[in-house]
């Protein structure tokens, strides 16, 4: 009777390893599948990235930008400013606006192109991949209503900053610009962020 027991508790302990084993490599496969299609096979995507550029240096991109909207050449402001970023490893100073508009110029008369400017710097698609991850979308084509002067509304095609608040027209709130400012929560660190505080049920 102790030889069987014996025996049943080591097919037991037995099946129970294999089970853990099996359970081990199912959980270690999903893994493994999650970070192959959130990241792509090779891991190869942006973990970090710090956002330093400076307000003027928007505003020279954008206005390059819509400017050139519907010319033979459109510039697009998000690959001037990685092309400045690139340049000043993501330090955007005084000279940033100059060398942007250098590069506007030198594109739009057509005596070189991007790729030709890029083609050695090592950093380019770095920084145009995590400029275009923050700022992609805010500038484009829409459509806004308008009236004529016998009432008759229609829809006419505008390009611009298409970024808006996020807070639904006529609710207040406040808010508190504390981006970049320094947090210890958890762990030391910059605050990415702009807080914005409206009453309980405000649409956004």
């Amino acid at each position: 009777m102790k030889k069987i027991c014996y025996t049943v508790s080591i097919m037991v302990i037995s099946l129970l390893l294999i089970l853990v084993c099996l359970l081990k490599s199912c959980r270690s496969a999903r893994e493994t599948s999650a970070i192959e299609v959130s990241s792509g096979i090779n891991g190869n995507y942006i973990k970090w990235v710090d956002f330093n550029v400076t307000y003027e240096a928007l505003c020279a991109a954008y206005d390059l930008d819509v400017a050139s909207y519907g010319e033979k050449i459109h510039l697009d402001w998000i690959e001037l400013l990685a092309y400045a970023g690139a340049k000043s490893g993501g330090s955007f100073g005084k000279d940033s606006v100059p060398l942007i508009q250098k590069l506007a110029a030198e594109l739009s008369s057509g005596e070189t192109t991007l790729d030709a400017l890029t083609k050695d710097m090592k950093y380019y698609t770095y920084y145009y991949e995590a400029y275009e991850a923050i700022l992609g979308g805010m500038v484009g084509e829409y459509e806004i209503e308008q009236a004529d002067d016998a009432g008759k509304k229609s829809w006419k095609k505008v390009y611009g900053l298409k970024a808006f608040s996020p807070i639904a027209k006529g609710f207040e709130y406040n808010d508190y610009d504390d981006f970049g400012s320094s947090r210890s929560y958890g762990y030391k660190r910059q605050h990415l962020g702009h807080d914005m505080m409206g009453q309980v049920g405000t649409p956004i």
